[in-house]
C-alpha cells in the first residue's frame, strides 16, 4: 500500500504542473487540445468538448497538446487563440505556469501540515543515528548490508545515547576511519545486529560510507491557531527548502563526477516515499512539498524540453524581434527530449536493480 500511496503522489505532482499550463492557456482563451499523464500509448483517454484527456503508458512526466502545429487541426493558422499567434507575455506565462503551479502547491502543502499536524516544536531523540537513505548498494554501507530505515546504535563499541552528540560523534568516527574497518551496531526493527563497514576516502581523503544520516527520535508538534504564524513558519520551510534544491543542483554542476550517482530518477523517489509513508508518516507531506518543489527547479532550467528551454526561446525572440526558425526550435526541442527519455530510462533501470528485492532476486 506504501509503494501505491508513493506513486500516487508523484502522478499527483506531475497532474499539478500540467494543470498549471493548461489552467493558464484556457483561462486566457488559448486553444488546449490535449491533457496527458505520461508519454508513449495511451492507456486511458476522454475526448471533452475541446480537450482530450488521457493516462499514457511511460509515466515519466506529462504534458499539455496545443493545435498549433497539429496537421489536422481545423483551426484557422491565423486564428489569435493559438498560443504561437499570442504575445510573448502570454505565452511566457503558460510555460512558466507548470513551475509556478509546483511552487505554490509546496508550499500549500506545508501550510496544510502546520495547520493540521501543528508546528514542529521541538525534537525528542531516541538512542542511536537513523540512516533515512544509503546512496547505492555498492558503496560501503550498501555493500556491508546497510538498509534505509537502520538506526546505528554503536560504533566502535560505543554506545549512541539519545541526543544530540551521536550524529556528531558518528560522523566523526567514519570520517577519520578511511580505508579502516569501523565495527558498527544497527538496529532494524527487533533485530540487533553488528556489520564491519569501511569508508572510502573521498577527494580530500576523508572517510564516507555512502549514507545519509540524521538523529534518531520524533519531532514534537504543538497546535496554532494564530494563522500568521501558521503561514509564517510554512514560508521559511518553504525557503529553506529551495535553498537546499538549488544548492543542490550547485554542488551537481560544479562537481559532476562525485555528485552524478545521487542523481535519482522515479523509481527511487517513489522508494523513499514508500518507506516514509510506511515508517515516518508524519513526514509524508514535507517530503512531497519537497519533491513538488525539485519538480519546479528542474523544470526551469533552461535545457531543451523543459519549460526553461522554451522560455529562454522567448528570451532570444524577445531580444531578436522575431523567433528562431521553427525547423531549429524543433530540432533542439526533439534532441532535448529524446535525451532527457535516455537519462530517465537508465536512472530507472539503474535504480531499480538496486531495489532489495532485485537484489535478492540476482543472488538467488
Amino acid at each position: 500500500m506504501s509503494v501505491f500511496v508513493a506513486i500516487a503522489v508523484l502522478l499527483s505532482l506531475v497532474f499539478i504542473h500540467e494543470l498549471g499550463h493548461f489552467l493558464a492557456a484556457r483561462l486566457q482563451g488559448i486553444y488546449a487540445t490535449k491533457f496527458a499523464i505520461g508519454f508513449g500509448p495511451v492507456v486511458w483517454r476522454y475526448q471533452g468538448s475541446q480537450t482530450e484527456y488521457s493516462f499514457r503508458a511511460i509515466p515519466l512526466g506529462g504534458f499539455v497538446g496545443f493545435p498549433d502545429d497539429d496537421p489536422d487541426s481545423d483551426i484557422d493558422p491565423a486564428d489569435p487563440n493559438l498560443l504561437k499567434n499570442r504575445p510573448i507575455a502570454d505565452r511566457a506565462i503558460v510555460i512558466s505556469a507548470g513551475v509556478i503551479a509546483n511552487l505554490v502547491f509546496a508550499y500549500v502543502i506545508l501550510v496544510t501540515q502546520y495547520a493540521g499536524l501543528g508546528i514542529p516544536d521541538s525534537f525528542s531523540y531516541e538512542p542511536g543515528v537513523a540512516v533515512p537513505q544509503v546512496l547505492s548498494p555498492d558503496n560501503p554501507a550498501g555493500q556491508a548490508g546497510v538498509r534505509g530505515g537502520d538506526i546505528i546504535v554503536a560504533v566502535d563499541g560505543i554506545t549512541l545515547g539519545a541526543d544530540t552528540e551521536s550524529l556528531d560523534l558518528l560522523m566523526n568516527r567514519i570520517r577519520g576511519s578511511s580505508n579502516e574497518s569501523l565495527p558498527l551496531t544497527l538496529q532494524r526493527g527487533e533485530d540487533v545486529f553488528d556489520v564491519d563497514v569501511t569508508p572510502a576516502p573521498d577527494a580530500d581523503g576523508v572517510g564516507r560510507i555512502g549514507v545519509q544520516l540524521a538523529p534518531n527520535g520524533k519531532t514534537v508538534y504543538r497546535r496554532s491557531l494564530n494563522p500568521l504564524e501558521i503561514l509564517s513558519k510554512a514560508a521559511d520551510q518553504f525557503q529553506a527548502m529551495v535553498l537546499q534544491i538549488i544548492g543542490g543542483f550547485v554542488a551537481l554542476a560544479s562537481n559532476f563526477q562525485q555528485t552524478a550517482s545521487q542523481v535519482s530518477g522515479p523509481v527511487k523517489i517513489v522508494e523513499w516515499g514508500a518507506n516514509i509513508a510506511e515508517s515516518q508518516a508524519a513526514q509524508l507531506l514535507p517530503f512531497v512539498a519537497l519533491i513538488s518543489i525539485n519538480l519546479a527547479v528542474v523544470n526551469i532550467l533552461p535545457l531543451p524540453a523543459l519549460d526553461g528551454g522554451q522560455l529562454l526561446f522567448l528570451i532570444v525572440e524577445a531580444l531578436r524581434g522575431k523567433p528562431l526558425p521553427k525547423r531549429f526550435q524543433e530540432s533542439v526541442m526533439q534532441t532535448g527530449l529524446v535525451l532527457l527519455l535516455g537519462i530517465g530510462v537508465v536512472l530507472i533501470v539503474r535504480d531499480t536493480t538496486q531495489l532489495e528485492w532485485v537484489q535478492n532476486l540476482f543472488q538467488q
